[in-house]
């Protein structure tokens, strides 16, 4: 296995496990906190959309997809947990989510394996020191927050799914 298909790998098994945690959710526990200060789902999803995008558009500009007025405002980096609305509608921020995921992808394709190798831009060197860190820390971030979104699940009293 080269570099480029353990990528592929990580990024597939993360949104498949996103994917399924939010499957049974509608558009209104998007927006439950499971403890007072806590995200809610429709907060997490955004700041994962604004990440990878963000990623991606360091180790290449151009690479993050547009996205609707006001969204980068209502996603805030640190978080406003009080935020009590969603921006989008769920099928929406899965919408974003997976045309982002489609644009990295395709970056990913681009890259030639030695370029994975290769130090990191600086705004994303402090986490992902190298290209490929920065492809790898994608997929992990989205698994760090479909935990988050696992709790937020047994908060609404949903059935275990993985």
């Amino acid at each position: 296995m080269k570099a480029h298909d353990l990528i592929r790998y990580l990024l597939g098994t993360s949104r498949y496990v996103m994917s399924t945690y939010l499957e049974d959710m509608s558009d209104a526990e998007l927006l439950v906190q499971p403890v007072e200060g806590a995200h809610h789902a429709a907060w997490q999803l955004g700041h994962l959309i604004l990440s990878e995008r963000r990623m991606v558009d360091a180790v290449r500009g151009g690479s993050g997809i547009a996205l609707p007025d006001g969204f980068e405002e209502a996603h805030p980096k640190g978080g406003a947990p009080g935020i009590r609305e969603a921006v989008v509608r769920k099928s929406e921020y899965q919408g974003l989510m997976e045309l982002q995921r489609q644009q990295t992808l395709g970056l990913l394709a681009r890259l030639p394996e030695e370029e994975l190798s290769a130090v990191a831009p600086e705004i994303v060197r402090a986490y992902a020191p190298t290209v490929g860190a920065v492809f790898a820390t994608i997929g992990g971030h989205e698994l760090m927050h479909s935990g988050q979104i696992a709790v937020i699940r047994r908060a609404l009293g949903k059935p275990v799914r993985i």
